[in-house]
């Protein structure tokens, strides 16, 4: 990643194993925020192929567009020639204990884990409340995002702030 520039899109890539509800809000929240100043896409080590309905739901009830969502192999983000992304960030214990690729521009890197919604077990109501928590956790940790002034933190101090937000 180069350093932050006022003005300048930054691409997020937003990881989970599955890639079918954490990761899929969190890329559309982000995009939903902050698509004048970012591009998010997510993506998974082993793609469910398919888009958690709840999540889907999830983000309806809370108003953020997700057409076109879909399940992703991140191979697809660490191939020769795919957009270099300035920012790689895990959202499921998983996938930050696994050996992920090289990406190509060097991305700052940052572990957000949210438990996962599609394990809970229960009635609905309890499921949607998991997949409702997930979203507004994931939504605050964002928001924090946003607040930084980029253009005015060096890599590193980036680097902390981002590792610091996944804490909160």
């Amino acid at each position: 990643m180069t350093e932050p520039t006022p003005g300048r899109l930054y691409r997020v890539l937003f990881i989970c194993t599955q890639n079918s509800a954490r990761s899929i809000m969190a890329e559309a929240l982000l995009n939903h925020l902050a698509a004048d100043r970012f591009a998010a896409a997510s993506a998974g080590s082993h793609p469910a192929g398919a888009v958690h309905p709840m999540a889907l739901q999830t983000l309806a009830k809370l108003r953020v567009p997700a057409e076109g969502a879909r399940s992703k192999d991140w191979a697809e983000f660490a191939r020769p020639g795919a957009p270099a992304q300035d920012f790689v960030l895990t959202v499921c214990d998983k996938a930050a204990g696994e050996a992920c690729p090289a990406w190509p521009g060097q991305p700052m890197t940052a572990h957000w884990g949210v438990p996962d919604p599609a394990a809970v077990s229960g009635d609905e109501a309890t499921r949607r409340r998991a997949f409702h928590d997930a979203a507004v956790v994931l939504k605050r940790r964002i928001e924090l995002m946003l607040s930084l002034p980029m253009a005015a933190l060096d890599r590193m101090a980036l680097q902390r702030e981002l590792r610091e937000i996944g804490t909160r």
